[in-house]
């Protein structure tokens, strides 16, 4: 069996195409498998956030379709990082060229994907849509006694602490905190809650800090539903600048670049609204390939790496490089 390391913004993944390994997982072996390899202490070289299926499309107009397992075997209805390797092995695949945009099945939409620029040398990108967006309390999966939430208390989380909840398409709380809150510990203990046993978010949520650092950029930190602490979620940051866009910058943002940093690096989005009010995001960000992985698939399924082969791109030198650039 063959997979593909890979990761944006530092939120990594294993990549397997379903159409190409001959894997003949079923349902059951393909959330094992998930669970295996992306364990943090004894997954597969480190281990991962989850597990990509690039599977044949069901629509005419898609060239693949999308599926993410979570490394709890969860199943997540969107990730943007993770669209954007996807579309970058794809594109790959079916020789697509740069300036060529297609489109890839995801759990509730076929979103457009193309090509962008570098972020830095030998740091390839690719821009992604993310949608569709809604505010709707069932939507999101949110039981707080109202059918939206936009800037308000949510008291047994916090008294102090305003939340924003947003589906794009899977479910998101985000709130504008300062340097202190952001260090600490407030994000874990507030988001372990939703994620655990709770009447709020029943079937737990992303949550994530946003740190306004000036007109253009936030940081965001996020918590990620069924992966916990992560680099980054392409989601939450889509959401974030959304509602970054909708509280802070208003009618002043739409349609302009914004610079999303996380722990794991950069991303640029933009926030369109189209003509009947509904909105979407660009997420544009790298699509890196760390390793070339072939392992036995039996012998996988029951943590045994013994025997995997493991060949590095050389990629993430350079993604480092980027990081490091950031930095100074």
């Amino acid at each position: 069996m063959k997979l593909l390391k890979v990761h944006g913004s530092g939120n990594d993944f294993f990549l397997l195409d379903k159409m190409e390994s001959g894997s003949r997982l079923n349902e059951v072996n393909l959330i094992k498998l998930a669970k295996t390899i992306c364990d943090r202490h004894s997954g597969l070289h480190g281990g991962a956030d989850g597990l990509l299926v690039v599977l044949p499309a069901e629509h005419q107009a898609a060239l693949a379709k999308m599926r993410v397992i979570n490394a709890d075997g969860s199943e997540a209805s969107m990730c943007g990082n993770g669209l954007r390797t996807v579309a970058r092995y794809v594109a790959g695949k079916a020789q697509i060229g740069d300036d060529q945009g297609f489109q890839i099945q995801t759990m509730y939409a076929d979103l457009q994907v193309k090509a962008a620029s570098e972020l830095a040398q030998n740091v390839p990108a690719y821009e992604v849509e993310i949608s569709p967006v809604s505010f709707s309390a069932t939507d999101i999966g949110m039981h707080v006694g109202q059918q939206s939430l936009f800037n308000g208390l949510i008291p047994a989380l916090s008294e102090t602490i305003k939340f924003s909840a947003v589906a794009v398409p899977n479910p998101h709380l985000v709130a504008f905190v300062d340097d202190k809150i952001l260090a600490g510990d407030k994000l874990v203990e507030i988001a372990t809650y939703l994620n655990g046993h709770n009447s709020f978010f029943p079937d737990g949520v992303n949550v994530s800090f946003i740190n306004v650092k000036s007109a253009r950029q936030i940081f965001v930190r996020t918590f990620e539903r069924g992966v916990g602490l992560t680099s980054a979620c392409g989601t939450a940051m889509s959401a974030s600048s959304l509602i970054f866009v909708l509280q802070q910058l208003k009618e002043k943002g739409f349609e302009k670049m914004l610079e999303v940093y996380n722990p794991g690096g950069m991303v640029k989005t933009i926030v369109h609204q189209r003509q009947d009010g509904t909105y979407w995001i660009s997420l544009i960000g790298n699509a890196t390939v760390t390793a070339n992985v072939v392992l036995d698939e039996k012998a996988a399924l029951t943590g045994n790496f013994s025997e995997v082969v493991w060949q590095e791109t050389g990629e993430e030198k350079q993604y480092q490089r980027f990081i490091t650039s950031l930095k100074k």
